[in-house]
């Protein structure tokens, strides 16, 4: 393919896009467009581009990606929403031992304290230390997309990442991505329709505080006697 110039605008347009696809980079993102729009991409092509076109470009190289994230790509590709990404929170101070029986909990996202992150895209991963008693925003870890390690496997980069969490909250991620979170016994769990992180993290701290599903006993530690117990309570309610 020919080198296009691309103006900042719309070279931006096209990096914030391709981080809401699931395994896709600006340059995938620009083969399909250029099939679907033609090179070089413009804001007047981009505004008239459709989901439609965008899905089946390429020979439907999107095919498999779901109509909500190809919305959410589109929206970007269009310009809107640019700029209004929110900041990211105030990481809390944390130490070991701070919140007893606590596990912690990566979630992936691209922008304030969103849970929209695809694991093999995502901008970031938010990390938090939750407990029955409550829970913190402990780190926030940026992902480099540029370094050699990611060139050479990048799932397992990301997973690297985030291996000292038990637990990852994400929209989206793949078999073979899941297979190398869950080889570091990292529970993934999907929120295909994402969500505020922080709410989602409020959510789990309850259910710690309550009756935790077999599931999570074990990633708690809980010995066998207890998660037996776990699973008769669910059972039986």
């Amino acid at each position: 393919m020919p080198e296009q110039a691309l103006s900042e605008d719309i070279a931006l347009r096209i990096g914030l896009a391709a981080r809401t696809l699931p395994d896709t980079d600006p340059a995938r993102l620009l083969r399909v467009l250029a099939d679907a729009v033609g090179l070089p991409p413009t804001a007047a092509k981009l505004d008239a581009l459709t989901v439609k076109a965008l899905k089946t470009a390429a020979d439907a190289e999107f095919a498999d990606i779901d109509a909500g994230s190809l919305k959410k790509a589109l929206a970007l590709l269009k310009g809107q929403g640019i700029g209004t990404v929110e900041p990211l929170p105030d990481i809390e101070p944390y130490a070991e031992g701070d919140l007893p029986g606590s596990i912690r909990v990566a979630c992936a996202s691209n922008g304030g304290e969103a849970l929209d992150g695809h694991f093999g895209s995502c901008q970031r991963f938010l990390i938090y230390q939750v407990a029955a008693s409550g829970f913190r925003l402990i780190d926030a870890r940026d992902i480099d997309d540029s370094s050699e390690q990611v060139r050479d496997d990048k799932n397992a980069f990301r997973a690297e990442l985030i291996k000292d969490c038990q637990v990852l909250y994400v929209a989206s991620i793949g078999g073979p991505a899941a297979a190398k979170v869950v080889k570091r016994d990292i529970h993934p769990i999907k929120f295909p329709s994402g969500g505020n992180a922080r709410e989602q993290i409020a959510a789990l701290s309850a259910v710690l505080a309550d009756k935790a599903p077999p599931w999570l006993a074990k990633v708690m530690g809980q010995n066998q006697d207890e998660r037996i117990r776990f699973e008769r309570n669910t059972e039986d309610a």
